[in-house]
């Protein structure tokens, strides 16, 4: 299903709700990313915000992609709701963000 973990997709999540003094960790931890990883990573988002259903999750990948013309770190920050939209890209696909998260805290 995917490549990324499940954990490091929760990570930005929870890294996303403190944006305003955890930028730079955050640009960090995006750009150790593979490519791979970070297309994953945005189609997980767009599951979470209903651009994409779960059943379409390796056209969403594509898509990522395919349509990476900014840094990926760049495109996320100004994604509004970006961390519900993980946790939800999460639960579409039938993993607790809410377990991973409490694990990772």
């Amino acid at each position: 299903m995917l490549e990324i973990s499940p954990s490091k997709i929760a990570q930005v999540a929870l890294m996303g709700h403190e944006l305003a003094r955890a930028e730079p960790e955050f640009r960090a931890f995006i750009d150790r990313m593979s490519e791979d990883e970070q297309a994953e990573l945005v189609a997980v988002m767009w599951i979470g915000r209903g651009s994409f259903e779960p059943e379409d999750l390796a056209e969403a990948i594509e898509t990522a992609r395919n349509e990476a013309t900014t840094p990926c770190a760049d495109y996320l920050i100004g994604t509004p709701h970006l961390s519900d939209h993980l946790e939800n890209g999460l639960d579409a696909l039938g993993i607790s963000a809410t377990d991973i998260e409490d694990e990772i805290m």
